[in-house]
């Protein structure tokens, strides 16, 4: 996982760095510094536009109320999302509402009830917008958190209530908070 570092410049800077990152599909994160005598909160605005953001917000919740098939659809094609064949999407599930194109779910991935997808934080130092991938026949269990710039592998399960901070490899089974390797899944 590579990580950029870049003090939080100026708007048309910083959003010209994420435009650019969002291009480069090989880089998973990309941080910016926070000077600490300013709230980090207030430079939200930076991350994305709020009426870009409130019409995602806007999508994703009717999306939790939609059938599996219209759910996927409304998700690929108005939030460019990247999601394989057979996706489970269970109700409820919240998808980062500034950068939801950032998400890619492969085939056959089953994702449980009120799990949080999240492609940027906001820390007291630093502002990080990151991609999720999510490989092949993976599960991801009810109230999980996925955070910005976590790789999931192919055959992985992960358990419920679990916040995964870091890789997890293929064929693997993890959970708890943070979420640490439980066993092989065979």
């Amino acid at each position: 996982m590579t990580n950029y570092l870049y003090s939080i410049p100026s708007f048309n800077h910083m959003k010209k760095k994420i435009k650019n990152f969002i291009k480069n599909k090989k880089e998973m994160t990309l941080k910016f510094s926070h000077d600490k005598d300013s709230n980090v909160l207030y430079e939200w605005t930076n991350l994305q536009h709020p009426l870009k953001s409130g019409f995602n917000t806007f999508i994703i919740n009717i999306c939790k109320n939609l059938t599996l098939k219209f759910k996927v659809h409304v998700l690929r094609f108005l939030l460019g999302m990247k999601i394989g064949k057979n996706v489970g999407i269970s109700p409820g599930v919240q998808f980062d509402v500034f950068y939801p194109n950032l998400i890619e779910i492969k085939d056959n991935v089953v994702i449980g009830w009120n799990v949080k997808m999240l492609c940027h934080d906001l820390t007291s130092s630093s502002i990080h917008v990151g991609r999720i991938k999510i490989g092949k026949n993976s599960l991801i269990g009810a109230f999980s958190v996925i955070r910005a710039g976590v790789k999931i592998g192919k055959n992985s399960i992960i358990a419920m209530h679990s916040f995964v901070n870091k890789d997890v490899p293929d064929n693997e089974i993890w959970g708890g908070t943070p979420a640490k390797f439980i066993k092989k899944n065979h």
